[in-house]
């Protein structure tokens, strides 16, 4: 008896997933409990556990968006020995294929066998970027599965027939054009196409607005080298500019409450807490998880927790609730080298302040001229609960407090 492992639900915003990953192959032997794919939400990325242990028959391919609920695989019964048994099996015929195509006929032609005539992720993409019907294409793979090696050969025996039907400008501007002009084309995966919509809808819903400033970062830059090993040392992390600026905006956002705050209906909601949201790149895009309660905490105990998120978004191990609720947003655009930007805000907050690179350039400072290392910071504001007086003050305030650090210890 085999039993269905269906998609999850892991929220109640989330309707469907993509199917990122297999992390085990049909045919092989799982463990209970054992994790066999990695899923995709708009969100997040979580991984899907066997619910028993079996036999794993696979039938979502990697690239399918599934909805809640939908099938994604099934376990049949069976042991590690008959698992193993069934790959040394169909060793033999797929090291067959090559040698002799008949062997793969009855594999092809087993009605039985779900995979046959069906495409892998990279044989599909081949097919479909050459216009041809995967149904026509005899597949070698296992249980007739059409390979990557099925989908290129089948590129080269149909180009001939497509030729006379090729309008004939066509291969003059081939030939016309210098190098290489090839093309690829990807899904889009959700959680890129959820950015894409918050980003447009951000523009399209909020009296977007930005102000800049500039901060001389020498004495932060001098405190860190001063007390970088001894701080290491004693808390087993570095000390690195955010936390400082994760301190700076807490301080700066209990004075101007309303840069902590957010519309809802219409009502606006002031936060007597900030839950800083740190913007951080990920393998599948920008994630931004966040530091709850940062107003309360140290500089080490910041260092620490941007160490745990960081490593999780790098690893694709960030939940749902690490990544919501955020009252303030920073993002470092100066790690990539970015001089100056505006940031767009992360909805449903009113303000993001930017960080960019840092370089070293001639500014007047008690009447003489003299080369400082220099960084522009950005707050990109919603206009609809913060006015300028507010926003430009808040920067203001951070600027003073990042220019002076003993300040962030001492509170004044």
């Amino acid at each position: 008896m085999s039993l269905e492992i269906k998609v999850p639900a892991v929220g109640e915003s989330i309707t469907e997933v993509t199917l990122a990953q297999w992390l085990k192959q049909d045919g092989d032997y799982v463990e209970m409990d054992e994790n066999i794919a990695e899923l995709e939400s708009d969100k997040a990325t979580f991984e899907l556990p066997a619910e028993k242990a079996g036999i794993l028959r696979i039938i979502a391919q990697e690239g399918d968006t599934l909805e809640i609920g939908a099938v994604v695989c099934t376990i049949e019964e069976g042991d590690a020995a008959a698992g193993s048994a069934d790959k040394k099996a169909d060793a033999p015929v797929a090291a067959a294929t090559t040698a002799a195509p008949a062997a793969t006929s009855d594999d092809a032609e087993n009605p039985d066998s779900y995979a046959a005539g069906t495409a892998s992720p990279a044989a599909a993409k081949i097919l479909r970027e050459k216009g041809i019907d995967p149904s026509t294409i005899k597949g070698t793979g296992k249980d007739g599965r059409i390979t990557k090696e099925d989908a290129e050969k089948a590129q080269v025996s149909a180009a001939p027939a497509a030729k006379p039907a090729a309008p004939a400008p066509a291969p003059a501007a081939v030939v016309a054009a210098p190098g290489a002009r090839n093309e690829r084309r990807e899904k889009m995966t959700s959680l890129r196409k959820t950015i894409a919509k918050r980003l447009v809808s951000v523009k399209n819903e909020t009296a977007m607005l930005t102000t800049f400033n500039e901060v001389n970062m020498q004495p932060i830059m001098d405190l860190r080298a001063k007390y970088k090993d001894m701080f290491k040392e004693k808390h087993g992390v570095g000390l690195g500019f955010m936390s400082f600026f994760t301190k700076a905006v807490t301080t700066a956002l209990k004075e101007w409450p309303a840069v902590n705050a957010r519309i809802e209906e219409n009502e606006l909601v002031y936060s007597d807490f900030c839950d800083i949201s740190i913007a951080v790149s990920a393998p599948k895009g920008l994630v931004v998880p966040v530091i709850r309660n940062a107003e309360s905490m140290s500089l080490q105990q910041i260092e620490k927790e941007i160490i745990v998120l960081a490593t999780k978004a790098r690893d694709n191990k960030l939940t749902i609730d690490e990544m919501t609720g955020g009252t303030f947003t920073i993002t470092n655009g100066g790690v990539f080298g970015s001089m100056m930007s505006t940031p767009i805000i992360n909805a449903p907050q009113s303000a993001i302040l930017g960080m960019h690179n840092i370089v070293q350039r001639p500014i007047a400072e008690n009447g003489q001229v003299v080369i400082r290392p220099m960084m522009y910071i950005a707050l990109s504001y919603d206009h609809r609960i913060i006015d300028g007086r507010e926003s430009v003050s808040f920067l203001v305030r951070v600027k003073q407090l990042l220019e002076d650090p003993a300040r962030l210890l001492l509170e004044v």
